[in-house]
């Protein structure tokens, strides 16, 4: 059936930005570039402003940000690099990618590293962390950059769903050595494409990242090292300066709507709420909750119109590039019990009383 509240409609979400990202098209057309120039160092200069960050680059994407960001702090093949055994893909896809070794770590109950079990984890080759703020909720970065330091690990911010998130005023990415964004349209600061971002506050660092993403070019057809073609395309980056002007009201829109969740929902013994989501080190970008029967229950709101989306249903030690035979008891649990309830600006107040409604309706049932 066709679901009359869909889990996120991208076209509906784009709809009060039309006129501007119409006009900026037909802009790039009659300049007529299309890779680098004006709209990708401006985006650049903003974005880097809107994080406090010293430094900021754009890139073709989420995942070859990890890639670079795992080259420029010094990973080596044969290198180990921790890694939290919930998350999507791309964490350890990278770590693998660049002949390093995944070295997986158990979770806590939000799905982040467990601080408290790494050392468990480590080796004489342990080279790097990457903590991922899943979901949007920051891992304690304090704690975590503090025992990196004592370890002399490097650390690479999985920072893709967490655009806008700040823990003690220092942003979500800007924490570690490395900090990687991914733009994906879904994310709540999303291209409308393929998109990524690197932020460091190390000059070294971001001068190796802005070379290595463009075939190890200072300037053109002089090559300093061996790089890749892994730069943001124009158009995106003129996109996304759109798209970052109005950033903070659609942020100021997820959380009023996840507020109304967590209102609603607080009374449902049955379920298990997302902790800190009205927190300035919450993003909002997912709002997930944990129940038995996950797979009845998203049947259930599908048959009512519902979508819902499930992120993510196995864990990565588990997938086949990975397969590793060790049990991760609490990254399990959260993989089959978690179920992601529609949440983006573009949603009404309305839908959300419904969703709720249904979910309600779903635990009274005798």
């Amino acid at each position: 059936m066709r679901l009359h509240i869909p889990f996120l409609e991208l076209g509906r979400l784009h709809e009060s930005l039309r006129p501007e990202l119409e006009a900026k098209f037909t802009e790039i057309l009659r300049v007529g570039v299309f890779s680098s120039g004006h709209e990708v160092e401006s985006f650049a200069r903003e974005v880097s402003r809107f994080l406090g960050v010293k430094y900021a680059i754009p890139c073709s994407n989420g995942t070859d940000a990890l890639e670079m960001a795992l080259k420029v702090v010094g990973v080596k093949p044969g290198d180990e690099v921790i890694v939290p055994a919930l998350s999507w893909i791309s964490t350890a896809e990278a770590v693998v990618n660049i002949g390093a070794v995944p070295q997986f770590a158990e979770v806590d109950r939000n799905g982040l590293l467990d601080l408290n079990r790494l050392d468990k984890g480590l080796s004489e080759r342990t080279k790097a962390i990457i903590p991922v703020h899943l979901y949007g909720k920051m891992v304690d970065m304090a704690a975590l950059t503090t025992f990196a330091r004592s370890m002399d690990l490097r650390v690479v911010e999985d920072a893709a769903q967490a655009f806008g998130a700040f823990q003690s005023g220092i942003p979500a990415g800007g924490w570690g050595d490395v900090g990687c964004f991914s733009f994906y349209p879904t994310k709540n600061l999303g291209a409308l494409g393929e998109a990524g971002l690197l932020v460091t506050s190390d000059s070294i660092s971001a001068e190796n990242l802005s070379l290595f993403l463009n075939h190890g070019q200072p300037k053109r057809d002089e090559h300093e090292i061996s790089g890749r073609n892994a730069k943001i395309d124009t158009l995106q980056a003129a996109f996304l300066r759109i798209k970052l002007k109005h950033f903070e009201s659609m942020q100021e829109r997820r959380k009023k709507l996840a507020a109304i969740y967590l209102e609603r929902l607080g009374g449902l013994s049955e379920i298990s709420l997302p902790m800190g989501m009205l927190q300035a080190d919450h993003n909002a970008h997912l709002f997930t909750i944990q129940c038995v029967n996950r797979d009845q229950l998203k049947a259930y709101m599908e048959e009512r119109g519902i979508g819902t989306a499930i992120h993510y249903p196995e864990i990565l030690p588990h997938l086949k590039p990975f397969l590793e035979g060790r049990a991760f008891p609490v990254a399990s649990t959260i993989a089959r019990s978690t179920l992601s309830l529609p949440l983006n600006p573009s949603l009404r107040e309305e839908e959300v009383h419904r969703v709720c409604d249904a979910l309600v309706a779903y635990f009274q049932r005798g």
